[in-house]
């Protein structure tokens, strides 16, 4: 076995104490590869800031114009101010969704880039006080002396990377991970329209409580959608997700379409 094999040393027995070197296999290598390939997948999709921008975009997207329709629909206005409001608060929905993705990316870019540029002043003011700072970091996170000081210098003589590296190792950010502002805004307002549109739909073939019934059973079945999927991707269990999803799209529109059949009767 060659010096970075696994079994040649004590080391993999502390994450798993049941793994038998004599067992090893080509089939559970190539698989633990490809577990090790998905995770970089899904870290390179949460780094660029799609993950948690289409999750906001599309949960938003239904919660809100779901939770507006019934709002109005409870007032018991006619069937066209809720089809008005309800493309009404999709549009302005998704452009606000994608200003504020956007704004929050590219501000949380800006700010590691001047963490970035503060932590180049102190290297060219003293490099000994950064390489002490950087090795004491590695020692915290159970690095012993000699080698913190090896992997210290070895980060310092990679220019192409020395800045980024030392900031995330000294305080865990860094400007690449702070994702695109372009992913993050337009993954927000196309997924925000798509789910703002799932509760309108009926509203354009019917009325009434028909249209009501139809508005909250395509929107709980898009939450379930959503929901299992989430789960499914973290590995959690798709069940309990799409659950939680449902119950959380749920509460959200009995609260709001009791708050317009009270504002209706008040005010008509």
């Amino acid at each position: 076995m060659d010096a970075g094999d696994p079994a040649a040393g004590p080391d993999w027995a502390v994450w798993a104490p049941e793994w038998d070197p004599a067992g090893r296999s080509a089939e559970d290598d190539a698989l633990a590869e490809e577990e090790l390939a998905a995770i970089g997948r899904t870290a390179g999709r949460v780094a660029g800031g799609g993950i948690r921008a289409a999750v906001l975009g599309v949960n938003d997207g239904l919660v809100t114009n779901l939770c507006l329709i019934l709002g109005v629909a409870g007032a018991s206005v006619d069937a066209g101010t809720v089809r008005l409001s309800g493309v009404a608060s999709l549009v302005a929905g998704a452009l606000s969704m994608a200003a504020g993705e956007w704004v929050s990316v590219r501000s949380q870019w800006e700010v590691a880039h001047g963490m970035e540029d503060a932590l180049h002043r102190a290297w060219h003011r003293s490099p000994p006080v950064v390489m002490t700072q950087l090795a004491r970091r590695m020692r915290e996170r159970g690095l012993d002396a000699a080698t913190a000081a090896k992997a210290t210098r070895g980060v310092v003589q990679h220019r192409r990377t020395a800045r980024e590296t030392s900031l995330r190792i000294l305080y865990g950010v860094s400007a690449s991970d702070a994702g695109s502002p372009v992913v993050a805004a337009v993954s927000s307002l196309l997924l925000f329209a798509v789910g703002a549109l799932v509760p309108l739909l009926p509203w354009f073939f019917t009325e009434g409580g028909t249209a009501v019934a139809w508005s909250a059973g395509v929107t709980a079945a898009a939450s379930l959608v959503v929901g299992a999927s989430l789960g499914y991707g973290s590995g959690r269990g798709a069940v309990w997700t799409a659950v939680r999803q449902l119950l959380i799209v749920a509460m959200a529109s009995a609260v709001t379409y009791g708050v317009g059949e009270v504002a209706g009767t008040a005010v008509m």
